[in-house]
């Protein structure tokens, strides 16, 4: 596993990393064993990845956070060898409306998020995903100042919605100085934030690549005839996407598969490596061989200028992410 710089917060990311929320959210990925949990997060940390990201809102309607509990159980003693990001904003047990940007909702939910962890302190805290500008109170700076000097939460970050309502909230956030990071959706079949990555990228703003896989479009083991489970991220597209999906990941699979790039998974993390601004991307794996499949993404050769020229050929139009 290879490290690089998480921008300009001077922590040592590995380069391919780990998203939590297929351990805590039955109804979208299955239910997952404590005990296969427990094995896929540990497994990953002898790996090499060190950066572990999750949320309140990875959980069920009736418990917030199950993939905070799952993700600090399973670090245990060892939570020093990790970096944790978490998030606020969302939850499933505030039903009566779905974003809390506000000083007194950080504050709460930092501390809640903290229990569940078993941690003092959270590395990186993400907004997570307001839908406007407008979301956002003015209190919640001066909050997140107050954890940052309590030395509760190390970073700001914002996890990043749908470019067209908060692109350009995003881009003045980090020309403030606002967020140290930035998580977004960058993948082979979805580039739409590609010149905000390098934007804030160039500015020593830490990129955070998350649905790189496509929800697992990009892991090549869907069919043009499979059915998806209702309520499920993918059973909201029609069969014509899904077929149009699927051969797309079939002529990537051609292209970047090769000895050291083992399967279309760990090409389509390598190629969101090679973009220079990323500082890492995530797996959002629940099993620990999909885990390494990922990871072996970090040791591939680089691709070259014409192989990156050939798979830009192939992207013709983004489909959206989840």
């Amino acid at each position: 596993m290879k490290y690089r710089s998480l921008g300009r917060t001077g922590l040592k990311v590995s380069e391919v990393s780990l998203g939590t929320w297929a351990f805590g959210s039955p109804s979208i990925y299955g239910s997952v064993d404590s005990g296969d949990a427990h094995r896929a997060i540990r497994g990953a940390l002898d790996a090499g990845i060190n950066f572990f990201d999750t949320a309140p809102l990875y959980g069920t309607k009736e418990a917030d956070g199950i993939a905070e509990k799952v993700l600090g159980q399973a670090l245990g003693a060892d939570r020093d060898r990790a970096l944790i990001a978490t998030k606020f904003g969302r939850y499933h047990s505030r039903v009566h409306t779905n974003e809390f940007f506000d000083g007194p909702s950080v504050t709460w939910s930092v501390e809640e998020s903290l229990r569940r962890l078993g941690t003092d302190h959270i590395d990186v805290l993400f907004f997570h995903s307001p839908t406007h500008p407008d979301k956002i109170k003015d209190d919640v700076w001066a909050a997140l100042d107050g954890l940052k000097r309590s030395g509760k939460v190390r970073f700001v970050g914002l996890s990043c919605g749908f470019i067209k309502d908060t692109g350009a909230m995003t881009r003045s956030w980090a020309a403030q100085g606002r967020i140290d990071v930035a998580q977004i959706a960058y993948s082979l079949t979805y580039r739409e934030w590609e010149p905000i990555i390098a934007d804030l990228g160039q500015q020593g703003v830490g990129i955070v690549a998350r649905e790189s896989l496509a929800n697992g479009f990009l892991a090549g083991v869907f069919t043009k005839d499979i059915v998806f489970p209702p309520g499920s991220l993918n059973s909201r597209y029609p069969r014509e996407e899904i077929v149009e999906r699927v051969e797309l990941a079939d002529r990537y699979k051609a292209l970047l598969v090769r000895r050291d790039v083992p399967s279309l998974a760990a090409a389509a993390m390598r190629w969101v490596l090679d973009n220079p601004h990323t500082s890492l991307v995530l797996s959002g794996s629940k099993k620990l061989e999909e885990i390494l499949d990922c990871a072996a993404a970090s040791d591939a050769t680089p691709y070259s200028a014409d192989e990156l020229a050939q798979a830009g050929r192939l992207h013709t139009k983004d489909f959206s992410p989840a």
